[in-house]
């Protein structure tokens, strides 16, 4: 009995530490985060630099926000759904050359083409561009033009002997004669293959090519390896556009609201842990942290996720971090009945979080169906805000029921939160 004592007493001060110590860590980790993502972190080895970017230069930002052409177009008579995707990768890469990485080509309905481009004022540049019939080229080192699209007879991606992703060519019989003389001529050298202006891939020869079928080597995966072979297959655009609209969108609007929403957010959260704080006392300043972190995450999300925020997408935000607080002041008022029952703090906190969860992910499931319907019926900024709203409240999930209920019972069990006061409630 003695020795059993013995080991209990001196088993809980190691629990009480080993919490404080994880509590201490999530605390300066979420600080870290939090000031990178809002001012980004610059830090070095030696002569060696590095640099964390702040969300706000990682973030791709839409039209509304930045400004730019938009333009619709439609595909005139019949289309397969091939056809568009090809029509989709042509586009992207015509509109490539303007360099501005979130320029975006999406699918709008069953047969219409949306096409933005932040940071550009001419419609007319944007049009010449998209409107080209496309033509594809075999080039010389020295840009004389060997073969077009015409000699191609079909372009497929697979894999060779050692398993590396490649295209596949088989070429006419126009095309076989020129293939060969061109790779006896450049043997050793590249070979560009363009379309219009743009490289598709420069492979270089290895071999004099006389049967009309050459393997191109050089993709990293299947992927881009099938992307290429695709452009080289359609060689033009396989459908005819037509333009249904075209307009210049001023960003200055949007970059006086995005200020004010910036502000108006930092406020609303500082007042938000205020009443957290207070309400809820020392779970509130838990809470807080969780809120913090559940923002991070979220612009996290965003970013690997190549997601554009537009004025849609930043309410869609607010709307999700509105839902995170909610959850956990569900969590919070669980609790406090368990305590005003009469049960101890760590029963009360596992009942409060048991009873909690299936209102939370009533709510939360809803909503998330409605976020999935707006997202696949919506268009345009209708969709922008469905998807913040569909990956915020994912993530608002997981922080208030992992993150929070993790703060609040390592607290507990370092003796941090071991009254009821620390609720807020009467009593010691």
């Amino acid at each position: 009995m003695t020795k059993k004592g013995k080991k209990t007493v001196k088993k809980e001060p190691n629990r009480k530490r080993r919490s404080l110590i994880k509590l201490l860590i999530i605390v300066i980790v979420t600080a870290i985060l939090g000031y990178s993502a809002s001012f980004g972190l610059t830090f070095g080895f030696g002569t060696q630099q590095y640099r964390i970017k702040p969300m706000d230069e990682i973030l791709g930002k839409g039209l509304d926000l930045v400004g730019g052409v938009s333009i619709l177009e439609e595909i005139e008579g019949e289309s397969t759904n091939d056809q568009v995707n090809q029509t989709i990768e042509m586009l992207n890469l015509r509109l490539n050359k303007f360099g501005v990485s979130e320029t975006s080509v999406t699918k709008e309905g069953d047969n219409r083409i949306r096409i933005e481009v932040p940071g550009k004022y001419d419609a007319n540049e944007i049009l010449e561009s998209v409107a080209k019939t496309g033509k594809l080229t075999f080039n010389s080192p020295d840009g004389e033009e060997l073969l077009t699209g015409s000699d191609v007879k079909k372009a497929e991606a697979g894999y060779d002997s050692s398993n590396q992703p490649i295209i596949q060519l088989t070429l006419t019989k126009e095309g076989t004669t020129k293939f060969a003389e061109a790779t006896k001529t450049y043997l050793n050298q590249q070979i560009s293959i363009k379309m219009d202006d743009d490289v598709l891939t420069s492979p270089t020869v290895q071999a004099e090519i006389t049967d009309g079928k050459a393997q191109i080597t050089g993709s990293s995966t299947l992927k881009e390896a099938t992307q290429t072979a695709d452009l080289i297959n359609a060689g033009a655009l396989p459908v005819t556009l037509k333009v249904v609209e075209s307009k210049t969108v001023s960003g200055s609007l949007g970059v006086g609201i995005l200020g004010k929403t910036v502000k108006a957010g930092a406020v609303a959260l500082a007042l938000v842990f205020i009443f957290m704080i207070t309400a809820y006392r020392r779970p509130g300043v838990l809470a807080s942290i969780s809120l913090i972190l559940f923002i991070v995450l979220l612009l996290g999300v965003f970013a690997i996720s190549n997601v554009t925020l537009t004025l849609a997408g930043i309410a869609g935000v607010l709307l999700t971090i509105g839902m995170a607080l909610d959850a956990n002041v569900l969590i919070f008022e669980r609790i406090k009945e368990e305590l005003k029952s009469g049960k101890a703090i760590r029963v009360a906190v596992d009942n409060g979080f048991k009873k909690a969860l299936s209102s939370i992910l009533d709510s939360n499931v809803t909503t998330l169906i409605s976020g999935f319907v707006l997202y696949f019926v919506g268009t345009g900024s209708v969709k922008g805000f469905a998807m913040t709203l569909i990956l915020g409240i994912l993530v608002s999930i997981f922080t208030a029921i992992t993150v929070t209920q993790t703060l609040l019972k390592w607290s507990v069990t370092a003796g941090l939160i071991k009254k009821v006061s620390h609720f807020g409630l009467k009593g010691e």
